[in-house]
C-alpha cells in the first residue's frame, strides 16, 4: 500500500487528503486534546495507510504546526470580514474574537501552544500576523488610540480581554447564573466594559 492508498472499502479523493486528515485532527482535538493525537489514529480516522499523514506532515509537530496555521488563518479570515462590515469597531472584532474561539475550539487549543509546533515555520509566521493585524486595525480605530510604544501596549490589552474570556468560557470557569449560556452575547457585555466602549 503506498503512502497515500485508502484504507479498504474507504476510498477518498487524493486531492482533498491534506484537508481530510485536517479535519480528522479537529475531530481527535476536539475529543481529547492535542496531547492525545497520534497520526497512526489520524489515519484510521481518515480512512488511509498509516504513513500517509507523515507522508504530508512528516511528524506530530508538522501536522500541529499545518493545524495551527490553518486555525491562525480561519482567524485573519473571520476578523477581516468583521472590520469590512464594521469599519473596525473593536467591540465586534472582540467578540468575533471570542465566537472563533468558540466555534474552533480544537484549532484554538493549539494555536496557543508553541511547544506543539514549529513557531518558526513561515506559513505559520505569516498567518499569526495576518489576525493579529486584523485585531491591531481595531485597535488603531480607537478615539485617541495611542502611537508607538503605547499602541503596541493598547493591542496586548485589547488581545488579553478577549483572549481571557474566551479561555474562561471554554474551561466551564464562568457562572452560569452570572454570565449567562450564550458567549456572544456575554462577551458583548464584558469586552463593552472593559473596553469602555458606550452601549
Amino acid at each position: 500500500m503506498s503512502d497515500g492508498s485508502a484504507a479498504p472499502g474507504r476510498p477518498y479523493h487524493h486531492g482533498d487528503l491534506r484537508r481530510t486528515l485536517l479535519a480528522a485532527a479537529a475531530t481527535a482535538i476536539g475529543e481529547s486534546g492535542p496531547a492525545g493525537l497520534s497520526l497512526r489514529d489520524l489515519a484510521r480516522r481518515a480512512g488511509v495507510s498509516h504513513a500517509a499523514p507523515a507522508h504530508h506532515f512528516g511528524d506530530k509537530a508538522g501536522l500541529l504546526t499545518a493545524f495551527a496555521t490553518e486555525g491562525f488563518g480561519l482567524l485573519a479570515d473571520a476578523l477581516t470580514r468583521i472590520h469590512q462590515e464594521t469599519g473596525g469597531d473593536l467591540l465586534e472584532l472582540g467578540v468575533g474574537y471570542v465566537m472563533f474561539a468558540v466555534r474552533h475550539r480544537a484549532h484554538f487549543e493549539v494555536m496557543f501552544r508553541p511547544e506543539l509546533f514549529h513557531r518558526d515555520d513561515s506559513g505559520l509566521v505569516a498567518a499569526q500576523q495576518r489576525a493579529r493585524g486584523a485585531l491591531r486595525a481595531g485597535v488603531a480605530g480607537l478615539p485617541g488610540s495611542p502611537a508607538g510604544p503605547q499602541a503596541a501596549e493598547s493591542e496586548l490589552a485589547a488581545w488579553s480581554i478577549v483572549h481571557g474570556f474566551a479561555t474562561l468560557w471554554l474551561g466551564g470557569a464562568l457562572r452560569v447564573d452570572q454570565i449567562g449560556t450564550d458567549p456572544e452575547a456575554a462577551a458583548r457585555r464584558v469586552i463593552r466594559r472593559l473596553f469602555a466602549v458606550p452601549s
